[in-house]
């Protein structure tokens, strides 16, 4: 059973910088795509990084800013919040995309850690 065990959240003020981890585990499969997604109380859920590969992808909010990265040995992702603003506050989820027959991809989610950033 793929389990991901997420980290590094709490209360920050803005300016201030976090670094979020998350730690895949349960498959013997390479994971495809690893990243983050966010949700603020009232909002829906919505990208925040990915990574696959040496590719990345970020929500322009966050450009700049934020730096995402993995560690393929240790199925580990990692998200490095700098300059972080109110309007990040929110529960950062992590995925792992795994392979599966025919080209499809499952993704599995974190439990989500919350992030506050007090102005």
């Amino acid at each position: 059973q793929v389990q991901l065990v997420e980290s590094g959240g709490g209360l920050v003020q803005a300016g201030g910088s976090l670094r979020l981890s998350c730690a895949a585990s349960g498959s013997s499969f390479s994971i495809n795509a690893m990243g983050w997604y966010r949700q603020a109380p009232g909002k829906q859920r919505e990208l925040v990084a990915t990574i696959s590969g040496v590719r990345t992808n970020y929500a322009d909010s966050v450009k700049g800013r934020f730096t995402i990265s993995r560690d393929n040995a240790e199925n580990t992702v990692y998200l490095q919040m700098n300059s972080l603003k109110p309007e990040d506050t929110a529960v950062y989820y992590c995925y792992a995309a795994y392979p599966l027959p025919l080209g499809y991809t499952r993704n599995y989610w974190g439990q989500g850690t919350q992030v506050t950033v007090s102005s």
